[in-house]
């Protein structure tokens, strides 16, 4: 008889022991683990596993389910392998592209249908999903040599992730199946289709919107949020990169291997630049002059770096920029509002004196001299230091914050009077055509590496902080991305392969013991896939210098 092994279940506080090579799922039955929604995975020595995993020696184990962010990846990557089999049932020989995530969605094309993409077949295919979610089929993974990886995913058309296993040398690779069709899925997945009860599927545009359920209300599906002008800029660069043949992971690496990084840099940058000068020429053509320049973006957007290339172009078209800091609007200290945790919420708007920064704008505005108020995050309070601001006759003020599209914020200026600008990395390549590329993931291994280099912070402060940090955004940006007048997007086809010799070793020294490892050794396994580029040849003024150092522009 063999040895019984101790598991900590986290969940309970319970240490019970179990004989080697019990699963997950049975273990949760055995000691009947409660959750509010379905169990979907376990973190097992604060690593994601599956329910299949089978446990042989002495593990820390807690029980995940869809309200954990890593829970809700597994759901979201499990719909999209059920909708990939729907597809191919109805449609043989179609495949899925899963495009980008808009209006609280994915949104999806298909490759290969000859039928026009409307409601009838749209209806037919969730059918068919909710009949394979019914006969509750299995999702069974086997490790195989990569070479017969990339030999399967080539013969069944799969050429973006055969591309894909020939850049990143690995020895074995993981492929799903589902039924009679196989495929490679980027993390674990949820273990059959009967998990996958709560989804819905639309029309959107020239595709389909998969709708998924509410992390926090999971019994219901998002609510559309329309969102056209995140869309169209998605379609943008979507079909930008499919012209450069771009478009995934393997390509870029392909690319690479063919001695063309520096072209690949060259192109990006000189798009970002023509993208910030046609934004200038617009200002500069508006029917009534602008006299504001409003910019706002999620963190590590690159706000900060495309405000000062900007103001550069508009100086190009003869207007003169003037910058001023929302930092210096705080309140004093005892007048912030707190958050539910009773901590002082700097990120709320009435953490700013948002009276005192109108009167002043309205001041500026008509050419006034205004003595421009400092914060002294030391005391909390609010100084001034004889600084003061006069704007000319084809002054322009740009103002950059979390805030800048909220109407509240400018409330007294005339909405002819301004013009709004949305910064963010909306990551247009794929890993391939079903796996994608989350926004989320660029930023947050953008802030990884400045915050190490600059702010003094480890990724395990980093990682630590960004759920608060999406809250945030949720809560003060993403409401009012719609309300700019243009968006522009920062993300640079080649940074995550500049990025990773940075970001690599920062994020190898989160210890296990933490439960932010599992993130971390998730973003290392992403970074795994990408051919490193030096960043020797990345201009001076290029947004990614914001976090890799070495710009030309001050940031203090």
């Amino acid at each position: 008889m063999r040895k019984e092994v101790e598991i900590v279940i986290e969940n309970t506080g319970q240490k019970v022991r179990v004989t080697p090579g019990h699963s997950l799922l049975e273990i949760s039955k055995i000691f009947e683990i409660k959750s509010d929604y379905q169990i979907l995975g376990a973190m097992v020595n604060n690593q994601v596993k599956e329910l299949d995993y089978e446990v042989f020696t002495p593990k820390t184990v807690r029980y995940i389910d869809i309200t954990h962010p890593a829970g809700m990846r597994m759901y979201q990557r499990s719909l999209f392998f059920l909708l990939q089999k729907a597809v191919r049932d109805i449609i043989p020989g179609a495949k899925v592209r899963i495009e980008h995530s808009v209006s609280k969605g994915f949104y999806c094309e298909i490759d290969g249908c000859n039928l026009p993409l409307e409601l009838p077949l749209i209806f037919n295919i969730c059918d068919r999903m909710r009949e394979i979610v019914a006969a509750d089929l299995p999702f069974r993974r086997d490790k195989v040599l990569t070479s017969d990886a990339i030999k399967l995913f080539r013969d069944l058309g799969y050429e973006d992730k055969a591309r894909l296993f020939e850049t990143r040398p690995t020895l074995y690779t993981s492929v799903y199946y589902l039924g009679d069709m196989a495929d490679y899925f980027f993390g674990s997945l949820v273990p059959s289709t009967g998990y996958l009860k709560v989804f819905d599927l639309t029309k959107y545009y020239d595709g389909m919107l998969l709708r998924v359920p509410k992390r926090f209300q999971p019994d219901e599906v998002e609510d559309v949020v329309i969102q056209n002008k995140m869309f169209e800029i998605f379609q943008e660069y979507k079909d930008w990169l499919e012209i450069l043949g771009v478009e995934n992971v393997g390509a870029i690496n392909q690319e690479v291997a063919k001695g063309n990084a520096s072209e690949l840099i060259k192109i990006s940058e000189a798009l970002h630049e023509k993208k910030v000068a046609d934004i200038a020429d617009r200002i500069h053509q508006q029917p009534e002059p602008v006299r504001l320049v409003l910019i706002s973006g999620p963190s590590s957007s690159g706000k900060t770096t495309f405000a000062k290339r900007l103001a550069i172009q508009l100086k190009v078209n003869g207007l003169k920029p003037y910058t001023i800091s929302l930092d210096n609007y705080f309140v004093d200290r005892e007048k912030t509002p707190k958050d539910e945790f009773g901590n002082y919420d700097f990120e709320a708007l009435d953490a700013l004196d948002v009276e005192y920064f109108n009167n002043d704008l309205v001041r500026l505005l008509k050419g006034e001299e205004v003595e421009i108020p400092k914060f002294s995050f030391e005391e909390g309070k609010r100084f001034f230091d004889g600084t003061k601001l006069q704007i000319e006759p084809n002054g322009v003020i740009i103002i950059e914050g979390i805030h800048a599209l909220n109407p509240a914020l400018t409330h007294l200026i005339p909405n002819n009077q301004k013009f709004k600008v949305y910064v963010s990395a909306l990551t247009s390549i794929s890993i391939d055509g079903i796996n994608r590329i989350p926004t989320t993931d660029n930023r947050l291994i953008r802030r990884i590496v400045r915050d190490y280099r600059y702010r003094g912070y480890s990724a395990l402060d980093t990682i630590g902080r960004w759920e608060s940090v999406r809250r945030g955004e949720d809560k003060n940006i993403f409401p009012f991305q719609e309300e700019a007048n243009v968006m522009f997007n920062s993300a640079l086809l080649y940074e995550f392969s500049v990025l990773k010799r940075f970001a690599e070793p920062i994020i190898q020294e989160v210890p296990p013991t933490r439960p932010e490892y599992d993130e971390a050794q998730r973003l290392l396994k992403f970074l795994s896939y990408f051919t490193p580029i030096s960043e020797r040849e990345v201009p001076p003024t290029s947004i990614i210098r914001e976090f890799l150092g070495g710009s030309t522009f001050s940031y203090k």
